[in-house]
């Protein structure tokens, strides 16, 4: 069993940053993939982006490409959301997945979900 915890949420003005952590306990990957979402009030869950163990190929949602880094230090089992200029729209509830094989953009591909953190960005 893979245990996520996730961190970093908070309420930040239009503009400013937050980094996000998820930190991974029990059965961790030496190999597999590590995503966030995140799910507005209202809306369904989306995808924003996802790395992969091994190689740190990382992948974007076209509506954070450029303001987002993803990231992840594999010897403390942690994968990290950098989130620059952030905008209100970028309010949501934000959750670290993770699958044993290869990266996806679909949430039903991954195995393990975090409690989730919230991001609130004000205008």
């Amino acid at each position: 069993q893979v245990q996520l915890v996730e961190s970093g949420g908070g309420l930040v003005q239009a503009g400013g940053s937050l980094r996000l952590s998820c930190a991974a306990s029990g059965r961790t990957f030496s190999s597999g993939a590590m995503a966030w979402f995140r799910q507005a009030p209202g809306k369904e869950r989306e995808f924003v982006s996802r790395i992969t163990w091994t190689l740190g190929s990382t992948y974007y949602a076209n509506s954070v490409k450029g303001r987002f880094t993803i990231s992840r230090d594999n010897a403390k089992n942690t994968v990290y959301l950098q989130m620059n200029s952030l905008k209100p729209e970028d309010t949501a509830v934000y959750y670290c997945a993770a699958r044993a094989s290869l990266g996806s953009i679909k949430d039903y591909d991954y195995e393990y979900w975090g409690q989730g953190t919230q991001v609130t960005v004000s205008s």
